[in-house]
């Protein structure tokens, strides 16, 4: 049995789960009663507007933004699958039109200013399958090696005699046996069977389906063979937990856990550490080197450096053990800190081509853990490397963080110098306009402190210059590039 735990912390707002291998975080998600995350909810929605040059629809589902509608999302109308490159003959204009209504469901959460991503390829998850009712497919789950084992799975769900639609044979259905996939693929053909119902009665914008809650979700998802325990700090959740368990999943009923000790779960495990080092750019290695990682709006830049470590017999030895613990690192942090989209790697700067190789393994073989599904290319003549990891929700940094006030996402702010000489230009421009009899300046302290201090000899050259005396006051409140001159 692997060291692998599941932590459920829960209080009355919000839930976290933690995801713990070996006594080192690996995953952590947070639900929040006031933002719960949209993905897997079906809604009714209704087309508010279609985009011919974006070949996409903006739909109306209930929410402040309008969610995204790409023509690859949308069914064919004669056809049982998505459209994967609309005909430019046709385009998105002959797939939908404004004020239609159309069955939808989120398949991104909406991420800073872009709103929801949708698909009208609805899929159904459960413990051990997919139910994807639009498509006549049966697949299997590729982390299923053994190919026996696939075929008696794929030929399990192709005599059931209530299966209707597509069918995806999860990776936790290995060794499962036929009553518990038939009564669960008649449970799924169930519940969209009641979906299809409301979505008959209900109006536009309604939402039809909601997921399950995250813990509950976490048990389904991440509960395998790998997991030894699911420790839960709430009694209340714990019974609920245990109700759907009993239900759904009793295998895995004996690893399920009331914690009640008195350090809180997870300080006892360190995670809270962990999840403040996650905010942090940052991160230290082991050997004495360290990773920088920079979340932009575009993609997410990391550069690697030696830092400390001086390392092994020569420079190329030493650059190589220090991107390969790197590989390792970055592969932990992108899943910890939820990072998506494109992701540039800049390594240190190897000459031998088998370091490369051996660097990039190490980056795949670390990803093949992480259950977003990920791409690593390969090193370009510049020595960085390419890589996409899928981005269905907020990274932890935008649900736990905000912009700063002072630097408003920046990342830094003016030198107080800077504003010096900003208060300087200022009162210039206000004696050529009026004839005030005395100027106050109001500040942060740090730059009161420099008109006061190295900058004293330019404040007595400038009321010189403007002939009016000039105070000073500071403003605790505002930040290092706040001012006001007031005429006086």
């Amino acid at each position: 049995m692997s060291g692998e735990e599941i932590l459920i912390n829960v209080t009355p707002r919000e839930t976290r789960v933690a995801v713990v291998e070996n006594g080192v975080l690996q995953e952590i998600f947070v639900e929040r009663a006031s933002k719960r995350g949209l993905v897997g909810n079906i809604y009714k929605g209704r087309v508010s507007r279609v985009l011919p040059g974006m070949q996409a629809a903006f739909v109306d589902i209930g929410l402040e933004r309008a969610a995204f509608l790409h023509a690859s999302d949308i069914q064919s109308p004669g056809g049982n699958a998505p459209t994967a490159e609309p005909r430019q003959e046709d385009g998105i204009s002959a797939l939908c039109c404004e004020g239609q209504e159309l069955l939808v469901q989120v398949v991104k959460d909406p991420l800073g200013t872009k709103g929801a991503r949708l698909t009208t390829n609805i899929s159904l998850p459960s413990r051990y399958l997919v139910l994807i009712p639009s498509v006549e497919y049966v697949g299997v789950s590729q982390r299923i090696e053994s190919e026996a084992e696939r075929t008696r799975l794929r030929e399990l769900v192709h005599s059931a005699e209530c299966r209707k639609g597509g069918v995806i044979v999860r990776t936790a259905a290995e060794g499962v046996g036929d009553v518990a996939l038939h009564r669960e693929l008649e449970f799924l053909h169930r519940l969209w069977d009641s979906i299809g119902e409301r979505a008959r009665t209900e109006p536009a914008t309604a939402i039809l389906y909601e997921d399950l809650p995250l813990t509950v979700r976490c048990l389904r998802d991440l509960v395998g063979e790998t997991v030894s325990r699911v420790l839960v700090d709430s009694r209340e959740t714990y019974q609920r937990v245990c109700r759907f368990v009993e239900q759904l999943i009793p295998e895995i009923a004996e690893r399920i856990e009331h914690y009640l000790g008195e350090l809180p779960l997870f300080d006892l495990y360190g995670v809270e550490t962990e999840i403040q080092k996650a905010l942090e750019r940052k991160v230290q290695l082991k050997s004495g080197g360290y990773v920088i990682i920079d979340q932009t709006e575009a993609l997410t830049t990391i550069d690697v450096n030696t830092g400390a470590f001086v390392g092994y017999r020569n420079l190329e030895e030493t650059i190589f053990k220090t991107n390969l613990e790197a590989a390792v690192t970055i592969a932990r942090q992108l899943r910890l800190r939820n990072l998506g989209g494109i992701i540039i790697i800049d390594f240190i700067d190897m000459i031998e081509e088998d370091h490369k190789r051996q660097v990039l393994r190490v980056l795949e073989k670390a990803m093949e853990r992480d259950h977003a599904k990920s791409y690593v290319g390969d090193v370009s003549s510049l020595g960085l490397v390419e890589m996409t990891r899928k981005r269905t929700r907020e990274s932890l940094a935008h649900i736990l963080c905000e912009p700063c006030p002072s630097c408003h996402g920046r990342g830094f702010v003016k030198a107080a110098e800077t504003m010096v000489y900003e208060i300087f230009r200022e009162i210039v421009r206000e004696a050529r306009q009026f004839d005030p009899e005395q100027f106050l300046v109001l500040a942060s302290q740090e730059v009161v402190d420099l008109l006061q201090g190295d900058e004293a000899t330019g404040l007595a050259e400038l009321m010189a210059f403007v002939g009016k005396p000039i105070k000073l006051q500071v403003e605790s409140f505002y930040t290092q590039e706040q001012f006001d001159v007031v005429l006086m």
